[in-house]
Parts: C-alpha cells; structure tokens; sequence
C-alpha cells in the first residue's frame, strides 16, 4: 500500500529551508553545547524567531532549547531538528516568557524560571547532577557520574518515540489537554476530559491479546515501548511482548526514526521520518466517526458524509463553526427552571457506547428521558429501542454518530445563552440601587426641611411670606434677587 506523507513534497521543502534558515541565522553555535555542566546559565535572545538550540546529539538529529510559541511564550523543549518537530516539552501546562529575564540554568538541578510571572520547573534532582547529556535516540538525561538521576524519557508529553518505555503511571496528554492515554492492568487506553478535568470518559480500549505471552497476575503492571521493527507492543515481564499492534511497515528493512503521537483530535497515529517529511504510519481509530468529538459540541457525523448539526443546521467549518453556542458548559441543570432548553433527536448513537455506562432499568425512552431530566448532572441520554439500554451523559453533550435506525433516539439539554440575562439582571440591580439612593436623597431632604422649619418657628413663615409676594416684576429688584439678570 503506499504511503501518503503527511508533509506535501512542497510543505517538506518548505520544512528543511525553514531548518536551514533557523540554523543560519537562528541559533547561535557557541551556545550549543554537546554536554552542559554544574554552572550553566542561558536566556531566550531577542535576535531569535524560532527555536534557540542549547543542546544538541551527537549526531545533532535531535536538540534541546527554547521554543517559540507565539510572540511572547516559550517552551523548553527537544526537537526533531530536520522537521522541528517537538518531542518532549519540560512544563506542557504552562509556558514562560520569551525574555532575558527568563533563565534556564543547571546546578545539579536543571531550573528553568520566569520571576516575572513567578513560576518555575525543574528536575528536582535535589543539585545532585554533575552533568546533562542528550542522547541519539532524543532522550534529555542528568548525570552524576555514570547513574542516571533523571530522563526525559520517564515523563514524556505528548509523543513516544522509538525504543521509549511507557509505563502504568505515565500518561500522554495531547496539546490541547483534552485528551490522554493510559495503561490498565491488560490494556491501553484513550480518555477525554469533556468537563472542568472532572470526568475523564474512556473512548478507546485496546486489550492485549496475549498471542505470545499471557498477562499474570501479581507479577507486576504492564508497560508500552515503541519498537523500531514497526510495532507498539505491551509487555508484562521479559522481552516477549503480550500483545502488538503493527504499523504499515511492520518488520520493513529501512532506515527511520519512529514516533507516535496522541493528536488534539484524540486519535493516537504513529509516524516515521523519511528523510524529507513525516509518513503516517499507524492510527488507531481509523474512522472520522468514531472520534471523540470530530464535528464537535451537539455535532453529527455520518459516516462518508461529514459533519452536520443535531438541529439539522449543515456545518462547513468545524474549526471556526460551533453548532449550538452554550456559553455555560459548568453546574447543574437543577438551579433553575429555564436554565437549559430540549433538543430531541431520532437515528443517533454514541461513537462509543460499548465503553460508556448504560441504565438497563429504563423500560421505554420516555423513562430514559425523564431519568436524565431528573438528574442535575445529566446533560442527556441515548436510548435503544431494539436493546432497551439507556445511555447517559454525564458532560457536555459532544459529536453524535448519525445512523438509519430511528429507533435509536436522543434528549439533549442545551444551556440558555444567558449573557444578556446577566446584562439584564446587571441593570436591574443598577437601577434598584440608584431608585434606593434617589429615595434616600428625597427622604433625608424631606425630612431636613420639615426639622428645619420646627426649628425656626414664626420667623420662618414670615420670611416665607415675604419671598413668596405677589407682585409685579419691577418689584422683585426691592427684594433679595439683585443678582438676578434676564436673558
């Protein structure tokens, strides 16, 4: 089968030109080093635009420095340098200032600190280092001596590479933090944190399938490791894998570096460098459908079809088109009557219902409904006609399967877009107040006068009496309105 690149022969062109020109005039080679020692100090330079190497392989394949994110943040990170393409960021879920007061040095520790937003990360080796070392196969070490105290390869982000071990507890976390990838006692999985990182909703499972060695219990947790013949395998104890998924070119006899990657899309794809661009290699969920959210929020994909809306909108762009605006997607359905309005929907299943938990004491799907529509937390629920299973949502509703069975159907609550009741209500608690000072004024006035003229007596009804004569115009001159002057 061929293999499409991921990378055009034109955007791969584009890449090593844009290495070269970064390597020219971007990175300064005095500051790149092949090893860094006890002392060591370094910060972002004005002059660079892209990425300032600090520490480069041997083979300078692979280098650690800082990374542009955007105008003002960096990353500390190691690169794939022909691609650019980062492989392991030092603090995935923050980035620091591109200044010269932001500074990475190693004192045994390697720190990296940006005083002016008051954050720091570092190695916690406990200034026990002697030197750092990056390795041919991408992998960032500190050393004393010879013993490793500390690897990148132990706290990866998003990516594995070959020859890298994933453990029990490591987790890949996709850029955009939604998605994550664990391992279970006999399995690997994909979850999504659909609401406030509270509720992380498996997606994907694949169990070992023990063709070669079974999975026995109590000798310990199983682990991953990228193998660079071409495959993901899982392991237990020795080096005879319990299961292995196979990529496109399984045991293909060529030279290339392998990576897989969990995409902010939620799929995990695995890919190898072919010298010019990155070439897909593996994905493990194969259909658009059966992503976690691929048309997002109240979604509807079909498959071959594309994307459309639960309220039967079409939707074009999914990167810059929301199908239904919720501005809320926090709380509870229960603090208010009109909090949330119904969206009701025949032909729709969820993409992964197998892994989802389902009410088997619904009857019918009126009672499926009404159980969600009793339950605060339920944003809705699918039910199955054919199967009588009930299937809640406990997060925000995302991309439904489209299907020709309107048997299968589905309640959806959708948030109010409350911006202008907030306005509103803003507004009315403006004007009660000032209606509440106003009264205030007129109060405290009122009342002044009648104390004053308590106060004054006689004499006062008979200065009201003179100021208030009648008469003509000529004779207001005589009283106390000299000042008075007609326009």
């Amino acid at each position: 089968m061929e293999k499409k690149p991921v990378i055009s022969a034109t955007r791969s062109l584009a890449t090593q030109l844009l290495f070269l020109i970064s390597s020219i005039l971007f990175t300064c080679p005095s500051a790149t080093a092949r090893e860094l020692l006890v002392g060591f100090k370094a910060s972002p330079s004005s002059s660079v635009s892209s990425f300032q190497s600090l520490l480069n392989d041997s083979t300078s394949t692979f280098s650690l420095g800082f990374l542009r994110v955007n105008q003002t943040q960096l990353a500390l990170t190691v690169i794939h340098l022909p691609s650019l393409q980062p492989l392991w960021q030092a603090n995935p879920t923050s980035s620091f200032r591109w200044s010269d007061k932001t500074q990475l040095f190693f004192n045994g520790s390697l720190v990296i600190s940006d005083p002016h937003k008051r954050s720091f990360w570092s190695t916690g080796t406990s200034q026990q280092g002697d030197r750092v070392v990056l390795l041919n196969s991408s992998n960032l070490q500190i050393l004393q001596k010879q013993e490793v105290l500390w690897q990148s390869f132990d706290f990866p982000t998003s990516t594995l590479v070959e020859n890298q071990n994933f453990t029990s507890n490591m987790s890949l976390v996709s850029s955009n933090g939604l998605y994550s990838m664990r391992l279970g006692d006999d399995f690997m999985a994909l979850y999504a944190r659909f609401k406030d990182g509270k509720t992380q909703q498996m997606y994907w499972k694949h169990k070992a399938m023990e063709a070669k060695a079974e999975v026995v219990q109590g000798q310990g947790p199983i682990h991953a490791r990228l193998e660079s013949d071409g495959f993901l395998g899982m392991y237990q104890v020795g080096k005879t894998a319990v299961d292995i998924q196979p990529f496109n070119s399984f045991h293909r006899p060529f030279d290339r570096f392998l990576m897989v990657q969990l995409e902010p899309d939620g799929n995990l794809k695995g890919y190898y460098w072919a010298q010019t661009a990155w070439v897909l290699d593996y994905q493990a969920i194969t259909e658009t459908c059966e992503l976690p959210s691929p048309c997002g929020p109240y979604g509807l994909c079909r498959p071959g079809s594309g994307c459309s809306c639960l309220d039967n909108r079409t939707q074009v762009d999914t990167a810059s088109f929301q199908c239904i605006d919720g501005d809320d997607q926090s709380g509870d359905f229960c603090s208010g009557s009109d909090d949330f309005w119904v969206l009701r929907r025949k032909g729709v299943e969820l993409p992964f219902k197998e892994l989802m938990d389902s009410d088997t004491t619904s009857s019918s799907a009126e009672e499926c409904e009404l159980s969600c529509q009793r339950n605060c937390s339920c944003w809705g629920a699918v039910y199955n006609n054919a199967t009588g299973f009930c299937y809640p949502l406990n997060y925000p509703i995302q991309t439904l399967v489209g299907v020709g069975d309107e048997s299968k159907v589905g309640y959806f609550k959708v948030r109010t877009k409350r911006s202008w009741h907030k306005k509103m209500k803003v507004g009315i608690r403006v004007l009660g107040a000032v209606i509440v000072v106003l009264t205030g004024v007129v109060l405290g006035y009122g009342g002044y006068k009648i104390w004053n003229r308590r106060r004054r007596g006689p004499q006062w009804v008979l200065e009201e009496k003179t100021e208030v004569a009648p008469g003509p115009y000529k004779n207001l001159g005589s009283a106390s309105f000299k000042s008075i002057e007609m326009f």
